[in-house]
């Protein structure tokens, strides 16, 4: 199985100084960068982590959705893994223009084939990435919200701020609504960002207009292709999931 990781992001929330983190002169340097993915932890960087979760979960072929300005480092990362269970390629995303966009970019590598595709600033459980190399179909890992606060590094009002989703009866995902922080009832299920696509859902990447970010997102891409049809089937999700999006999350 393929999988495609995000790991462009501007790292907005990383760059900002932060007085109740404590970081290494390196583990600062990738936090002025933003580059959340090639941040050093426990003597590697986050990627490794990720990768070895992708490897466990029989993903072998990786490409990692980076800018023009982050490919001396990415390069350099990719020669310093050495012999690996992973294959990994670099692709450029032209411009920072959302979550869909970046997916989109990848078509080429990506061909005809099933997918998965991930946040490259979280740590996903192997069993919930396996689920999804198990279906047959498309899909998402969906987690239970308060499941999720008590056995990860994320708060609360971090969690509230995740795209809610809804599921029929049959288990498939029934709508999807991105950034629902303010609604007077949180979403007791959501999406981590974890998906396995196929080529129709690819196909609708290229089809959505920008949301009021400015930006393609990716539930965006999957409500178009499910009003084309597709339905995706809901791998429930257990387990811890490790956020690195602020300075603090570092330790």
């Amino acid at each position: 199985m393929k999988a495609v990781v995000l790991a462009r992001g501007r790292g907005q929330r990383m760059r900002a100084g932060d007085p109740h983190a404590t970081l290494t002169p390196a583990q600062d340097a990738a936090a002025r960068e933003g580059w959340k993915a090639l941040m050093p932890v426990a003597g590697g960087r986050f990627l490794d982590f990720l990768l070895s979760a992708l490897a466990d979960a029989a993903c072998l072929e990786i490409a990692l959705v980076i800018g023009s300005e982050q490919r001396p480092a990415f390069k350099d990362y990719v020669a310093s893994l050495g012999r690996s269970r992973t294959m990994v390629d670099l692709v450029e995303q032209s411009a920072p223009l959302g979550t869909a966009h970046a997916v989109w970019s990848a078509r080429s590598w990506i061909g005809d084939d099933p997918f998965l595709v991930m946040n490259g600033d979280n740590l996903y459980p192997a069993d919930a990435l396996r689920g999804l190399v198990e279906l047959t179909g498309p899909g998402l890992a969906v987690f239970e919200r308060e499941r999720l606060i008590a056995s990860s590094n994320i708060p609360a009002e971090r969690i509230a701020a995740f795209a809610g989703v809804t599921l029929d009866a049959d288990g498939y995902l029934a709508s999807i609504v991105e950034k629902p922080a303010g609604t007077a009832t949180p979403p007791a299920l959501v999406s981590m960002n974890a998906w396995r696509f196929d080529r129709g859902v690819l196909d609708a990447c290229s089809g959505v207009p920008r949301s009021p970010r400015g930006e393609h997102e990716l539930p965006d891409a999957v409500a178009l292709a499910m009003a084309r049809g597709a339905r995706l089937k809901a791998v429930a999700a257990s387990g811890a999931v490790l956020d690195l999006s602020h300075q603090r999350d570092v330790a």
